[in-house]
């Protein structure tokens, strides 16, 4: 009788919750449908895959509780500087950076890093066994594969379009020939040199006669490249690339052992999915 009236109010809380109410519950833990509406907006993927991104962070955040794992600001500082020294940029031009190049804030970005940090901890508490380092035929291979992410051009020519608002630039990027007098356009080369890795990565991806995606330009607009050429291509050499690419092989191995792990967790965790947006 007291399981059937517990399971009772905790339906009725279910459904009548603030912040749009509970739509699933894992361990008891609510994930709210307000929660997986932003995470469609963010990942543009649909209710279902949204739940599942959700679940698998939210059965992360209480493994870390039942393990006693925390993030504390100290650690978030000191990788937010490691990855502007790796950058050669400084903190507050790795946050400027993020913004223009991925439209992610600094509340965001530390965010991110503070899930990644949990996810390496998580993973130390959880791995029977020391990864072995990727051999040098490996690190060959992966290079081969990935010969493009190596490759960058001197510069770049592109027009760069700015409107106050995305959708005014995706009706332009839809219909190029279309006069849309709230855009404005600035022909320019842009040396490799001279930007941020991340824009460089933006850039390097888009194909000549096309547009890039929308992005945030830091200045309550947006912006979206037109590619019309790439001068020079260079391709790093291997050994340049290696602490990279070792690095990249970890994490994947790294990520694989999570996966398999969250896998097994979620068949035999208690989650309820009640109702989806």
């Amino acid at each position: 009788m007291r399981s059937l009236v517990l399971s009772s109010l905790l339906l009725t809380f279910a459904f009548g919750a603030p912040v749009g109410g509970v739509a699933v519950l894992v361990k008891n833990s609510p994930i709210t449908l307000y929660e997986i509406t932003q995470e469609m907006k963010l990942s543009g993927t649909d209710a279902t895959k949204s739940a599942d991104t959700l679940i698998r962070k939210k059965l992360e955040q209480l493994e870390a509780q039942e393990k006693k794992i925390s993030v504390s600001a100290s650690e978030i500082k000191e990788e937010m500087e490691r990855m502007a020294k790796q950058n050669n940029l400084s903190v507050e031009q790795l946050i400027d950076a993020m913004q223009t190049a991925r439209g992610i804030n600094e509340s965001e970005l530390k965010a991110r890093i503070e899930e990644s940090i949990r996810g390496q901890k998580l993973y130390s508490s959880i791995a029977f066994s020391k990864m072995a380092q990727p051999t040098p035929a490996e690190e060959a291979e992966y290079y081969q594969l990935h010969l493009d992410e190596f490759s960058h051009p001197d510069s770049y020519t592109v027009t760069t379009y700015i409107a106050s608002s995305a959708e005014v630039l995706q009706a332009k990027i839809d219909d190029p020939m279309r006069n849309i007098p709230d855009i404005t356009t600035k022909d320019e080369n842009i040396p490799t040199k001279n930007i941020n890795p991340q824009l460089s990565q933006i850039l390097n991806k888009i194909e000549v006669g096309k547009f890039g995606p929308i992005l945030p330009n830091g200045k309550n607009s947006f912006m979206s490249f037109y590619m019309k050429d790439k001068q020079n291509l260079i391709t790093e050499n291997l050994d340049s690339v290696r602490p990279q690419i070792t690095n990249t092989i970890m994490g994947e191995k790294r990520n694989q052992v999570l996966n398999d792990y969250f896998t097994r967790l979620r068949l035999s965790a208690e989650i309820k999915v009640l109702r989806l947006p």
